[in-house]
């Protein structure tokens, strides 16, 4: 089943039981018929039982995903952040002399860019095109917001989130590493939150983050209190799956820190594509 491309995750559009039986024999059958390489499904429930072990599906992937409800109002939402990793932080960064501007302007997206690449380069991976960016703010209008903070006009962090009807969507977050101290990260992210909450939406999503990566996970943590499972179902699967793409990956990532900044983003404009 394919989604928008890079989507965390994707409920099956069907109202029973019966209904998502259906669609997955149709699609198991439209498979061999057309010869796809496989299915997936990434439903936000954590398992597709009992459709997917009676149709052969596997289990391939594992993440945490953090959903913040943000129904409460401001005071009492900001009160259920860690005090120290969240709350000190954003008093911290509004201090720091930090502007932080939102929009969808070249020069917003050109900054955030900047940053992606500087990124991308400290977690051994190519950065998604340039061009994919500028598309999809191109599509998304206003359902898309890039915010950057700056100290003394330089930049120093970005995030770009997405909207779908009640739903923000915390996409993509980048950073200049030299100003990781100021907390512009934390402070950005909360004032998505508020302007989400301001125009209406009820929750926020952080996105899923991989089972080891510590840092990430509690990052997430201190915003939202518990995460939820999120798992990809296959088929055809098996279980060394999972184990042989992590593999590859750890093998790609040796050759990417080795590349300079410009081959890193031809890598990126080239293989993007082909994954999602």
């Amino acid at each position: 089943m394919v989604s928008l491309p890079f989507s965390d995750h994707c409920e099956p559009l069907v109202d029973s039981q019966e209904e998502l039986d259906f669609l997955v024999d149709y699609l198991q059958a439209e498979m061999d018929c057309k010869e796809w390489k496989y299915l997936e499904v990434r439903p936000i429930n954590g398992n597709l039982n009992p459709t997917a072990k009676e149709r052969n599906f596997r289990e391939v992937h594992h993440y945490f995903l953090h959903r913040l409800d943000i129904r409460p109002d401001v005071d009492k939402l900001f009160r259920t952040f860690h005090k120290d990793s969240v709350q000190r932080r954003i008093g911290r960064a509004a201090k720091a002399g930090l502007v932080c501007e939102c929009g969808r302007s070249d020069k917003l997206l050109k900054d955030f860019y900047d940053m992606m690449l500087l990124t991308r380069k400290r977690h051994f991976l190519p950065p998604q095109p340039y061009a994919w960016f500028r598309n999809l703010a191109d599509c998304m209008g206003d359902a898309l917001e890039v915010r950057v903070s700056y100290k003394d006009r330089v930049p120093t962090n970005a995030i770009l989130t997405l909207r779908f009807r009640d739903v923000a969507y915390y996409k993509y977050g980048c950073s200049d590493a030299r100003f990781k101290n100021l907390g512009a990260a934390t402070l950005l992210l909360w004032n998505a939150i508020q302007d989400a909450k301001t125009t209406g939406a009820t929750e926020f999503d952080l996105g899923r983050s991989e089972v080891d990566n510590e840092g990430l996970v509690t990052f997430k943590n201190h915003w939202v209190g518990e995460s939820t499972q999120l798992v990809y179902w296959r088929y055809p699967g098996s279980d060394s799956v999972g184990e042989k793409q992590d593999w590859k990956l750890k093998v790609a990532k040796q050759i990417f820190v080795r590349m300079p900044h410009r081959l890193l983003a031809m890598t990126g404009k080239l293989i993007y594509r082909h994954i999602g």
